[in-house]
């Protein structure tokens, strides 16, 4: 798992030690993985295997075909602060390899216990450097090239740590979604997951649609469209002399007749390194536009390549996230590049309203509106009614406003009684992600209090037979892995937040046409929910225009 042979393993320098320390990695056994993980990547494997035991806590196996090590390489490389992939803190800003903080197998043998087997060369005797209570045995071993790491009995002497841990389930989750994200970043590169003896996941490395095939399914990948997009940038601030280099962005961009809640499904990766940034994501999103319904978000997989300079992977303990030179250049090239790829595909789909109005605006008896002084006059596209009230204009968002209808009366309903479901007949497959599938494991008798009715068909797919039917429209058989996530999120009430994804399903959406009677009977019916001006996920439903400000634009007299 160390770089290239040639490179060897040394010891860092203090100076340089000090500028890379960022505290101690391994806070979970999904850590564990992830650093042994991109130390095989950075080793030029092109198969990688990761085998997992309960939570992780009892063993974890990581095997790849990389270049290996020799035997002086492998003894050196689990003591503190080793590395084959810099030299000293100069390096730092032009590292282009993953693990440059070092192997971190140091940081592992002290959580738990390390053996680690390597060859470097097919035709040479391997080597086994075992790491147990803070002793070192290192002997011969038979294996071909590359390398595997085992550990065993991870924070065993650290009681707090694993008491702060997770569930196992949320934990292997965990482990699920990061080797998604490593098979997403790196399609070129073979992963399997396997759990508890059960295989959960397999890529072939043969590229992203494959890889999303693996991890979603054929139709989400049938979906997908390659995109490739290169952008000359020049950054520089000040006194700072402009510089100019190149972005290049490409991945796969699914067309938004498949889409999810949250925007987790946009997998983005900087220089082959998955990671979380929220401003390039948003920049993903906005590149979709309109094509998404509200509500809902794109999946896509987005890699950046950048020089290395631009990219200081150094911010975060975990290298989860990163900082960019000139962020905001970034995001808007990548927004750029995501909007040309579908202004130039056939991503377009047919809106369509399909949901029982008449039964969710039925007005509640014997309650009051808060909007009963509201006369609509009108909507403005197919999203926004507007009212008048008094002397304001009140404009209400159609999909949050009945978003809200809708939760408020799911969650009265699963008050006193189940919630209504529908027989899927025939039964619907499902393949999910692995963090929705764990998500599903973990929470599935609260799932089936929801109304769902499934049982495991092999792998990362399920068998529906039932779905949720609580607002007079059947709910799709994918509302399976969604609502698990959202159980699996950690909401501090996950109920509710399973039960407001579940309202937005047959809520109407922006594009619906309302005539006057039935925007009347929306917003009579908004008035009379507990918490009227808030959508379930916490989106206004109501902005008001006083008179005056009308006035004061147009520079008009208010009316007394």
């Amino acid at each position: 798992m160390a770089g290239s042979r040639e490179a060897g393993v040394r010891e860092l320098d203090r100076a340089t030690v000090e500028r890379i320390a960022a505290g101690e990695v391994i806070t979970r056994p999904a850590r564990v993985v992830a650093e042994l993980v991109e130390n095989a990547l950075d080793a030029g494997a092109e198969r990688i295997d990761v085998e997992v035991d309960g939570d992780g806590t009892d063993r974890i196996r990581v095997a790849d075909d990389g270049c290996g090590m020799n035997r002086e390489d492998a003894a050196l490389a689990v003591e503190p602060h080793t590395t084959s992939k810099i030299r000293d803190a100069g390096d730092l800003a032009a590292a282009d390899t993953l693990g440059f903080r070092g192997e971190a197998l140091a940081s592992v043998a002290d959580a738990g216990t390390l053996e680690l087997t390597t060859n470097a060369d097919d035709d040479e005797i391997g080597t086994r450097v075992r790491v147990a209570d803070g002793e070192t045995a290192v002997a011969d071993a038979g294996r071909a090239r590359g390398t595997t790491v085992e550990v065993t009995e991870l924070f065993a002497d650290r009681p707090a740590r694993r008491e702060s841990l997770a569930s196992p389930a949320r934990e292997f989750g965990r482990v699920s979604e990061l080797l998604a994200d490593y098979a997403l970043a790196r399609p070129d590169v073979a992963f399997s997951l396997t759990h508890d003896g059960r295989e959960t996941l397999r890529t072939p490395g043969t590229g992203t649609t494959d890889a999303l095939v693996a991890i979603y399914d054929r139709e989400t990948a049938g979906h997908a469209t390659a995109f490739d997009h290169r952008a000359d940038l020049e950054t520089g601030a000040g006194s700072e002399p402009m510089v100019g280099w190149e972005l290049r962005a490409e991945g796969a961009l699914v067309a938004p007749a498949v889409t999810r809640s949250t925007r987790d499904h946009v997998h983005l990766a900087v220089n082959g390194r998955p990671v979380a940034n929220e401003a390039l994501r948003r920049a993903v999103a906005s590149g979709y536009g309109t094509l998404v319904p509200s509500g809902r978000e794109p999946v896509a997989v987005v890699r950046l390549s950048l020089p290395a300079e631009t990219v200081d992977a150094n911010v975060h303990p975990a290298k989860e996230r990163v900082a960019l030179r000139d962020g905001n250049t970034v995001a808007d090239a990548v927004e750029t590049g995501v909007r040309d790829a579908l202004t130039t595909a056939d991503l377009r789909r047919s809106g369509e309203v399909a949901m029982d109005l008449d039964s969710s605006l039925a007005p509640v008896e014997g309650a009051e509106s808060d909007f009963a002084d509201a006369t609509v006059i009108g909507q403005f596209r197919d999203l926004y009614v507007l009212c008048e009230a008094d002397d304001d204009l009140v404009v209400i968002d159609q999909h949050a406003a009945h978003e809200r209808v809708n939760f408020e009366r799911l969650r009265a309903a699963l008050a006193d009684e189940a919630v209504p479901s529908a027989d899927l007949d025939p039964a619907a497959t499902v393949s999910l992600d692995p963090g929705a599938a764990a998500g599903v494991e973990e929470h599935a008798d609260a799932l089936r209090d929801l109304g769902f009715a499934f049982e495991p068909f092999g792998g990362n797919t399920y068998r529906v037979a039932a779905v949720p039917a609580p607002l007079g429209r059947v709910a799709d058989a994918d509302a399976l892995g969604e609502t698990a996530a959202s159980l699996a999120r950690g909401e501090a009430d996950p109920r509710e937040a399973a039960l407001a994804d579940l309202a937005c399903h047959p809520s109407l959406k922006a594009g619906d046409a309302l005539d006057r009677e039935t925007a009347t009977r929306l917003v009579e019916r908004l008035g009379e929910c507990e918490q009227p001006y808030a959508c379930p996920h916490g989106r206004p439903t109501t902005l008001t225009v006083e008179e005056a400000t009308l006035a004061s634009g147009f520079e008009r007299p208010t009316r007394r």
